[in-house]
């Protein structure tokens, strides 16, 4: 792809998935409990008159239950309609969304339908598929109580900001409330600068809420706990792994620096813990459910308490530049419909990269697999800096991709148990087995399944999903010994949340039961396939007949010999699959947490142009700004997330110092 072509192109992108970024789900790990207890935001609809003059005969006043499916399972409400047909309560008996984003959104268009007395309401922005099932359990209600459901999706929603316009001014104007976002608003406070933080979802921490740990170098734990690592060593190969198209002076800042971040967070109360993860130093977050409420508690004490403001539910629409191209404010639209122009000296990027829009990511990197991140993140923030001038950095496209996703998981849960639903899922995680890309070749020594970011980027080069090989004669060894009739040399290497429902069966010897009728279920829903012979698994699977015959043989002879002369897999791993069939074969897809990069930084945060000189005033954190570490793939266990907190401690400091002249 030209660069020229970059901006246009991607302008065009961002234009077409802002309308289909709706539909798009967040995702993340499931908060545990009961309907939502918090307090939903201030609605931004007024209370609509209701005519009450056709309400249909049928209609019955009183209470109705209905469900829907949501992102993390299903939603279960109690409806209840008067004598008039107007909605009155609405209360939530069960739902098992993520906390701070699901749960929010439940909360707000609950309160949203019971103001305006409709369900011609948007849905919240990075928690789709929650709004959409809460308003869909409603529906539901109305049409058992025999309501005028047309009525209710035709109800005029009226926003109390429409066609207003106010003016806002800070030091300090910060585009993103993820953890690179609070850090750098917390930062810049604490500098004694005035900030502004606007984030566009009702939820603070982004995909903080949603991660597991990150990585802070030499942290007094680490040192403490006896595992240190020799920086240099660490930052020259760093370089040479990324072959050297890097900033180095970036990388020897993060590696330098990032211990400073966990003595500073747990300074502000968001404490984290220290693990060895095989010589990695990991630090894992605080508990999924306490960690906005601990970014609330920073944002507070430093912005709030500094005379700044937090403003959710706002989304940065264009920033604003002076006569000389400096960077003065940003344009801003409220969920109310009110405008925001607010000024400021210094504005910082943290709108957390674009891996939420489809287009992009496949323009940019080729990509087809699994959003895992948060669906808001469709690079609004970066196009609007490309806009006034900033520079699309030569390494574009980079994406976090990680896990390995078995397609069929989702609909297995609506009919089987979790452990048995997720046969598919652990097979993709297993080095016995053999993977094919979408045209039956084999790609890979599958022992690249070990390890989660060999295993994603190894499928990725190789087409939008790959195949995960089974036959008859392995599904019989899964029944009886589990696993372990597979040769696994190990458990999956799921992250916990993917098996912590069903941790107790989460062994190698658990035999697996019905999982004839799992794999059958599978290919009915289209997640899989299944063929009595090679040549017919390849016909229903889309393959090449003779490719995947060819690459079949050669695997079977490599599993008799014990030596695989195409990709060298280890002798330990090389599992026959008996003589006859049928034969399944899984869809994996990978899963893909977010962008890494888009726009280029210097060591003080400072957004550059096309010459590689500092925009003024323009800076940019987290992922957007992480281009600089990488090459064109992440490759950093926990880098991402320490990166994050790192890099907007330290711009929201050089912000506040550029926006104060105090350096």
């Amino acid at each position: 792809m030209h660069k020229q072509a970059v901006r246009p192109l991607l302008k065009v992108s961002v234009c077409l998935i802002l309308v289909l970024s709706l539909i798009s789900g967040c995702s993340g790990n499931n908060s545990a409990g009961p309907a939502a207890s918090e307090q939903p935001s201030a609605s931004p609809e007024a209370t609509q008159p209701v005519d009450t003059s056709a309400v249909p005969e049928a209609f019955k006043a009183g209470t109705y239950k209905a469900e829907a499916d949501g992102k993390d399972g299903k939603i279960q409400v109690e409806v209840t309609l008067d004598a008039e047909s107007v909605i009155t309560d609405i209360q939530v008996v069960s739902q098992n969304e993520t906390a701070g984003i699901g749960v929010e959104a439940i909360n707000k268009i609950k309160e949203e339908i019971i103001a305006g007395q409709t369900l011609a309401i948007d849905a919240v922005s990075g928690a789709s598929e929650s709004s959409t099932a809460i308003l869909t359990a409603v529906e539901d209600a109305v049409k058992q109580a025999g309501g005028n459901v047309e009525a209710f999706k035709s109800r005029a929603v009226v926003k109390s900001g429409e066609g207003k316009t106010e003016q806002l001014s800070a030091d300090v104007v910060v585009v993103g409330a993820g953890a690179s976002g609070v850090s750098a608003a917390v930062s810049a406070a604490d500098k004694g600068a005035k900030v502004i933080l606007i984030e566009k979802t009702a939820t603070i921490g982004g995909a903080s809420n949603l991660s597991w740990a990150g990585k802070f170098y030499n942290s007094s734990a680490a040192v403490s706990s006896g595992l240190k690592v020799e920086v240099e060593k660490e930052i020259g190969d760093w370089i040479v792994n990324n072959h050297w198209r890097v900033d180095a002076a970036a990388i020897r800042q993060y590696v330098t620096k990032s211990g400073e971040t966990y003595d500073w967070l747990t300074g502000k109360g968001y404490t984290t813990t220290f693990l060895n993860f095989g010589g990695e130093q990991l630090h894992m977050l605080p508990a999924y459910d306490t960690r906005q409420d601990l970014l609330k508690a920073m944002l507070a004490e430093s912005v709030e308490k500094g005379g700044g403001q937090v403003i959710t539910e706002t989304t940065a629409q264009k920033l604003i530049t002076g006569s000389n191209g400096e960077v003065t404010g940003v344009v801003a639209g409220k969920a109310d419909g009110t405008v925001l122009e607010i000024t400021g000296k210094s504005i910082v990027m943290a709108t957390g990269g674009y891996a939420g829009n489809k287009e992009m990511v496949k323009e940019a990197f080729g990509f087809e697999g699994v959003n895992g991140g948060l669906g808001q993140n469709i690079g609004e923030g970066l196009q609007m800096s490309w806009d006034i001038g900033a520079k699309v950095p030569d390494n574009f496209g980079g994406q976090m991709l990680h896990q390995t996703l078995a397609r069929a998981t989702d609909k297995l849960k609506a009919e089987y148990e979790p452990f048995e639903a997720s046969y598919p899922l652990m097979l993709s995680y297993l080095p016995t087995l053999m993977n094919v890309g979408p045209s039956g070749a084999r790609f890979r020594d599958e022992a690249a399944t070990l390890t989660a970011v060999a295993a994603a980027n190894t499928s990725a080069f190789n087409g939008a999903y790959h195949l995960v090989i089974l036959s008859q004669a392995q599904i019989d060894a899964l029944k009886t010994k589990g696993m372990n009739g597979l040769k696994a040399p190990g458990l999956p290497g799921m992250p916990p949340e993917f098996y912590a429902s069903f941790a107790d069966k989460f062994t190698l010897d658990q035999p697996w039961k019905d999982a004839d009728k799992v794999f059958e279920s599978m290919v009915a829903n289209g997640d899989g396939f299944k063929g009595n012979t090679i040549e017919e698994l390849a016909k229903n699977a889309g393959m090449d007949a003779a490719v995947f015959a060819a690459d079949f043989k050669l695997y079977q002879q490599a599993a008799k010999t014990g030596i695989d002369t195409e990709f060298g897999k280890a002798k330990e791993y090389l599992l026959p699959m008996g003589e006859s069939g049928p034969y399944y074969a899984i869809i994996s897809e990978i899963n893909n947490l977010c962008s890494v990069g888009g726009l280029l930084v210097n060591t003080k945060f400072q957004v550059l142009n096309d010459k590689r000189v500092p925009i003024k005033g323009l800076y940019a954190v987290g992922v957007e700004s992480e281009g600089v570490l990488f090459n064109d793939t992440y490759v950093g266990n926990g880098v991402g997330l320490g990166y994050s907190f790192t890099s907007g401690r330290l711009g929201g400091e050089d912000a506040a110092a550029g926006a104060l002249g105090t350096k």
